[in-house]
């Protein structure tokens, strides 16, 4: 039986109940976060509460805990749902209040956390296609926002084309895939959009970045334009859930020489050993 947490009480998920006025549901007011759960141990936890933090800033929501006592319900959780590998999702919106658009004052903000069982991806020998479509989102992608109706409806583009995943394009430079980030690479040295207001700031992009560079792999958090994407010796995409995979079609053409590329391999090397390094040290 999976458990839930919901506004102090830790229950049974089918149990969890929210008002139909909870601002989440009217009108999207909320942010989530995702974090990976591997062996029953949080992986890279202060960076991920601190993305929750900076989204509930950017949102005007104040934050309803303490980081610690986050780090101790999370882990309660983690508990109830016997341990293992999990991916735990925290969602928060403002609270129930009456319908209307400028926030209410006085309302206690809604505190939801799931946990979903997780399989830990393995390094793969095929590659992935992917699409690329126009990016059509606001322009506060860095907020992990709940209101997600314009990544739904580009990954189900993906879905409609047998693909992995859409990456979006705008003003003709990357941005990122509809749940993913993206890297390329080109003449050896990778590239990847650098931390704006366009792109979430993935936790697993931070990670691979902070890899490379400290292999000495060559890794440049610049603008990526359309061309450069299409001319790429190799694509990657980096997420909790996909880690980093390899892209081996856009748009029906092949990237590359069709093959998973050597870098790669060599940058999921570098990450499993760095993800090994964390959980044994904590």
């Amino acid at each position: 039986m999976t458990i839930a947490y919901l506004n102090g009480e830790f229950l049974p998920l089918a149990d969890a109940k929210i008002p139909v006025l909870d601002r989440g549901f009217i009108f999207g007011d909320g942010i989530y976060e995702v974090i990976p759960v591997y062996h029953g141990k949080l992986f890279q936890a202060q960076e991920h509460l601190q993305r929750l933090e900076n989204s509930l800033e950017k949102i005007n929501l104040v934050n309803p805990y303490a980081r610690a006592t986050w780090l101790e319900l999370i882990n309660t959780l983690i508990a109830h749902n016997q341990g293992g590998s999990q991916i735990i999702y925290v969602q928060v919106t403002r609270g129930v209040a009456k319908r209307q658009h400028h926030f209410p004052e006085n309302t206690t903000p809604t505190v939801l956390m799931t946990s979903s069982p997780f399989t830990e991806p393995n390094k793969v020998t095929e590659g992935y296609h992917v699409i690329t479509r126009p990016d059509i989102r606001w322009l506060n992608c860095d907020i992990k926002s709940i209101a997600l109706l314009g990544n739904v409806l580009l990954r189900q583009e993906a879905i409609a084309n047998q693909a992995k995943e859409t990456i979006l394009i705008r003003d003709g430079y990357l941005t990122e895939g509809a749940a993913t980030n993206v890297f390329v690479v080109l003449q050896g040295i990778v590239f990847t959009p650098p931390k704006n207001n366009l792109i979430l700031p993935g936790i697993t992009r931070d990670v691979l970045v902070k890899v490379l560079h400290d292999a000495n792999i060559p890794c440049q958090e610049t603008a990526v334009s359309e061309a450069q994407l299409r001319t790429a010796d190799e694509i990657w995409l980096t997420s909790t859930s996909l880690e980093v995979a390899p892209i081996t079609r856009l748009d029906n053409q092949i990237v590359g020489t069709g093959k998973v590329g050597a870098v790669w391999s060599t940058a999921w090397d570098l990450l499993q050993r760095y993800k090994q390094q964390i959980l044994q040290a904590n």
